[in-house]
């Protein structure tokens, strides 16, 4: 199998990052479905930790192929991606859509999996 996920480092303060995050997404024909505020998430339940955010990005069409093949593929989507600082520094992050691939072999998506894989990379490696 292949690696898993995707993270880099980035210079952009975690708002930056996450705001950088949601135009590239647009600008590439994938819409922010949803974003998850982990951090205020937990401490509205007495947990502390540093700022993360979960991105959900969908683009309709990729979704609506993979589905097609195996209606199961939803439980890894839509595709996440997550903005966290961790030891002061801010990184981005995401699931490898290539690897849905890997947990579905019979559903034959590897090159539509792919290629969304290099979109969502584009995505982060543009927005660091």
């Amino acid at each position: 199998m292949d690696k898993f996920d995707y993270t880099v480092e980035t210079n952009k303060t975690f708002d930056e990052a996450v705001t950088t995050i949601e135009a590239k997404s647009k600008e590439k024909g994938f819409g922010v479905l949803h974003i998850h505020d982990v951090k205020a998430t937990l401490a509205s339940k007495g947990f502390d930790r540093e700022p993360l955010k979960i991105i959900e990005i969908c683009n309709a069409k990729y979704a609506s192929q993979v589905l097609e093949k195996d209606i199961k593929i939803s439980l890894m989507l839509p595709c996440p991606i997550s903005v966290y600082v961790a030891g002061g520094k801010t990184y981005i992050s995401a699931l490898r859509p290539k690897v849905i691939a890997d947990f579905y072999p019979n559903a034959d998506i590897k090159e539509l999996a792919e290629e969304v894989d290099r979109i969502v990379l584009s995505i982060i490696d543009e927005s660091k």
